[in-house]
């Protein structure tokens, strides 16, 4: 029994236009009309990847995350049910508006609709990116990730790692309290900030192509306001990567070159360089309400040199990956 990718995500919004122009045209997403109410936008295979509806609510409605066999949601339901978390199985209409065979749905402590499905379904017709891409790094590693703001980072900790099984790769305590969790060779897949806070912090794309970041980092700066976060390196799944601010208010992360790690011989660990090694400059901030504070943690890496191991230090293999681009 085990959940093993992020397949997909929900969000409430009355800005379909604003979306479509985003996800499409800034993120390079193939957009979808789901009938005038709602834009699908697909990243690969699947039918849908992100789905974005006109109606009230949070910006965030559901989160969706796969598992390897049928029996698990049978499996997951019984758990949850025992720990007094209230679960409802997807009707077939949910299913087919999901475009998967089977789900059940619940909510987590702070209230966030979580979805867990088998079975997606692929779709016919080739990707077709909304610009010039060379795709999303997806597959076996899902669609990305997904961050959560929360207020007490120990009240949902317990639901995430023990009932449904994420696995701790790393955390750190200051400046504020970050945990990772990675369901497969991701380095994480899902994360939560304890910035006292409640909703959507952002989600991750992953470019197969690091040029095609720049060139929508080119198209961002275009718009005013638009970069949440400069370009930059994370110290701990090594993503190059800049933050961009969605219709919705919550960042979208558009990164390259993530880190992939073994999770059969992963074990967690406490970080102290914080957020990025460099980079990452948050211009939505203010510079007492912490933007100073991880600019000096970033000069302090610095300092120390650190930085991320070499892609590679065998010559033969780095000859080999090289010869791969061509």
């Amino acid at each position: 029994m085990a959940v093993t990718a992020l397949g997909y995500l929900g969000v409430r919004s009355d800005r379909l236009d604003d979306w479509s122009d985003f996800a499409g045209r800034l993120l390079g997403m193939q957009t979808i009309d789901r009938g005038g109410k709602a834009l699908a936008f697909r990243m690969d295979d699947r039918v849908q990847r992100l789905l974005v509806s006109d109606e009230p609510g949070e910006t965030l409605a559901f989160i969706g995350w796969e598992v390897a066999a049928r029996d698990d949601l049978q499996s997951f339901a019984a758990r949850l049910d025992r720990a007094g978390i209230r679960v409802s199985p997807g009707s077939r209409a949910l299913a087919d508006r999901r475009f998967v065979e089977a789900l059940i749905h619940f909510e987590d402590p702070a209230g966030n609709r979580i979805e867990l499905f088998w079975n997606p379904m692929r779709a016919t017709d080739p990707f077709i990116p909304g610009r010039p891409i060379d795709g999303f790094n997806t597959g076996p590693l899902g669609m990305g990730h997904a961050v959560l703001h929360v207020h007490d980072i120990d009240t949902l900790l317990p639901f995430y790692r023990d009932l449904l099984g994420f696995r701790v790769t790393d955390y750190g305590l200051t400046p504020y309290p970050l945990y990772f969790f990675h369901v497969n060779g991701r380095h994480h897949s899902f994360a939560m900030v304890g910035s006292g806070r409640a909703g959507f912090h952002h989600f991750m794309v992953e470019f197969k192509n690091l040029d095609d970041v720049g060139q929508g980092l080119d198209l961002a700066q275009r718009e005013d306001g638009r970069v949440a976060y400069t370009l930059g390196r994370h110290a701990n799944d090594y993503m190059t990567s800049y933050y961009a601010h969605s219709p919705s208010g919550f960042f979208v992360e558009n990164g390259w070159g993530g880190r992939v790690i073994d999770p059969a011989t992963w074990e967690p660990q406490e970080t102290f360089d914080g957020p990025s090694f460099w980079g990452h400059e948050r211009l939505y901030l203010a510079e007492e309400a912490g933007r100073a504070r991880l600019r000096d943690m970033r000069l302090e890496a610095a300092r120390n040199g650190r930085r991320a191991p070499p892609v590679a230090d065998c010559p033969w293999l780095f000859g080999e990956l090289a010869g791969q681009g061509r």
